[in-house]
């Protein structure tokens, strides 16, 4: 697979709603019911693709939570996630489900994240499947202000489809928060990822 046709699958993985359904039932102690929504964008599009990421506890069913932007590019032969905080996100509140909500949203309502990038690998690269796994440069943490504070996270998904009856894709999250003197992992993904499956598809703008 190329790097370019690996941009366009591993995109096709990530958009879409996901939701965590069985896993919260069978464990509860440790995971919440979580959904989540990456929603393409037009962000960028002339070298990368885009998405509004967003997420929500289904049982508390309060507002949608961490509203962020993920552009996914390809750098040289490798590809590369780059995190973006957002400026006003209550302003984009709802775009998961709305996409309307997101057709104001341009590059200058995004704030650059340096430290919250992820590299990109297939494994393995020649499948079909293919099993995304994205990890930051050398354990990296994602640090950001949030009301006023520096908050330390650190990031990791994997997607993709396994060799299964029901062939879904499946996005595995490992984001969770870090007290950086210690080490000491605060919320998230403490006991091993959020095993989410795609309920939705969301089409690739063009």
């Amino acid at each position: 697979m190329s790097a370019s046709s690996s941009l366009a699958t591993l995109g096709r993985y990530l958009s879409g709603e996901f939701e965590n359904q069985a896993q919260a039932q069978a464990d509860p102690t440790w995971y919440i019911r979580l959904r989540v929504w990456q929603r393409p964008t037009h962000l960028f599009a002339s070298d990368s693709l885009t998405l509004f990421l967003e997420q929500a506890n289904v049982v508390s069913q309060q507002p949608p939570y961490r509203q962020r932007v993920l552009r996914l590019q390809q750098t040289g032969a490798m590809l590369q996630g780059q995190y973006y905080a957002l400026k006003q996100p209550l302003a984009f509140q709802y775009g998961g489900e709305q996409p309307e909500r997101l057709a104001a949203l341009t590059p200058d309502d995004l704030i650059l994240l340096p430290t919250c990038t992820l590299e990109v690998t297939a494994e393995p690269a020649a499948a079909n499947p293919v099993w995304f796994k994205a990890v930051p440069p050398a354990d990296r943490l994602c640090c950001f202000d949030y009301q006023g504070q520096k908050k330390y996270v650190q990031l990791g998904f994997e997607v993709g489809t396994r060799q299964t009856a029901a062939n879904q894709v499946e996005l595995h999250i490992y984001d969770k928060g870090i007290e950086p003197e210690t080490g000491r992992a605060l919320w998230g993904a403490l006991m091993g990822p959020f095993r989410l499956v795609k309920q939705a598809a969301y089409g690739i703008p063009s």
